[in-house]
């Protein structure tokens, strides 16, 4: 290896540390936002239709009583 590929070796690491652990901190935080939103959005949908069904046929129930 001579000179120029250990200074270029060096200076793309130490870009590298700085830039890369930036752009990965930013990727998860984007990631784990969008994938907890589509979570919570799934959960919230699943949690209404079972209280919905739930509600129908107490209703239903009460209505027939």
């Amino acid at each position: 290896m001579n000179l120029r590929e250990k200074i270029n070796n060096q200076v793309w690491s130490q870009v590298w540390s700085q830039v890369g652990s930036q752009v990965w901190r930013q990727v998860v935080s984007q990631v784990r936002s969008q994938v907890w939103s589509q979570v919570e959005s799934q959960v919230k949908s699943q949690v209404k239709s079972q209280v919905e069904s739930q509600v129908e046929s107490q209703v239903r129930g009460r209505i027939i009583l």
